[in-house]
């Protein structure tokens, strides 16, 4: 059953499937928190500076409204695209900027029910820890969680691979361009825009 998709002001709207769900991830990577930082939207990190996404296959993954509000940045020219609606900066997913490599991070801030609806549908408390070193305090490592999950999502783009699929609502089909240009944000020194 597939889980709503929609922005804080509603304008971007959706749904994402479980189909093909790789894992769950709360990455405490520097770059996801200077990005939320960025944002300035509260609550997108937990506690200790996590962001909680799902991994998935960007088929599983479609907007019905508000598509002409979903815009991306980057850290550079080289970062992975980060996308966002530019309406109320609602974090939408993550992707690599190579449209072959079959994978977006959906942040779980966009997911209506993001408490217990998510929690149902993708998991919890097994999920992936991502960089748990650059934490803003100590996280419990879960070695086993972390390897099994990395091994699903590698699992999910070698068979994305194999049967060819390279859809994504985030890339034009007929060019594998993003839909939308790339904002490139320089970081200040102090670590966040």
């Amino acid at each position: 059953m597939p889980i709503p998709l929609r922005c804080r002001c509603g304008q971007v709207q959706g749904e994402v499937g479980t189909a093909h769900t790789y894992t769950r991830a709360t990455c405490y990577c520097t770059d996801c928190r200077a990005y939320a930082q960025w944002l300035g939207v509260p609550g997108l990190l937990d506690e200790v500076g996590g962001v909680d996404v799902v991994t998935m296959a960007p088929t599983d993954l479609r907007f019905t409204a508000g598509r002409d509000r979903i815009v991306c940045m980057s850290w550079s020219e080289r970062g992975i695209y980060r996308w966002y609606a530019s309406c109320c900066r609602t974090p939408l997913g993550n992707t690599p900027r190579d449209p072959g490599v079959h994978y977006v991070g959906v942040s779980s801030a966009c997911l209506e029910g993001a408490g217990a609806a998510v929690d149902d549908a993708f998991g919890l408390p097994r999920r992936c820890l991502i960089s748990t070193g650059t934490a803003t305090a100590t996280v419990r490592k879960r070695p086993f969680t972390t390897a099994w999950g990395i091994l699903r999502v590698v699992i999910g783009l070698a068979g994305a691979k194999l049967r060819g699929r390279r859809e994504s609502p985030f890339f034009d089909a007929s060019t594998g361009k993003p839909i939308r240009v790339p904002e490139i944000v320089k970081r200040s020194p102090h670590g966040n825009q």
